[in-house]
């Protein structure tokens, strides 16, 4: 199995879809679905009905997961989007940032 490029608590950035150019923290990785879940994007609206955990019921905001393939990783000297490369340092291979080649925290 491949590693894994883009992993929980990486900052990514939005390449296309409705939220396209914003910013936000991978919150969980869905690997075997090829997902991410990012912080403030791709939010969707759920109807909720009263329960008795939720007395008031109303509207329900929360992530639903986007596509890996629509979102890079940020890169950490520009804050652009960048590939993601891999490099053995000190006998540990670190994931690489392709377009400054800064390395990547995780």
């Amino acid at each position: 199995m491949a590693a894994a490029k883009i992993k929980k608590g990486d900052r990514v950035v939005v390449l296309s879809g409705k939220d396209k150019g914003k910013h936000g923290e991978v919150v969980r990785s869905l690997p075997k679905d090829s997902k991410v879940v990012v912080s403030g994007v791709n939010v969707v609206t759920r109807h909720k009905k009263a329960s008795q955990a939720n007395p008031q019921g109303g509207l329900e905001r929360s992530e639903a997961p986007i596509h890996v393939s629509k979102v890079a990783i940020e890169d950490p000297k520009t804050g652009k989007p960048t590939r993601v490369g891999f490099r053995i340092e000190n006998g540990q291979k670190v994931r690489v940032a392709k377009r400054s080649g800064e390395v990547i925290n995780g």
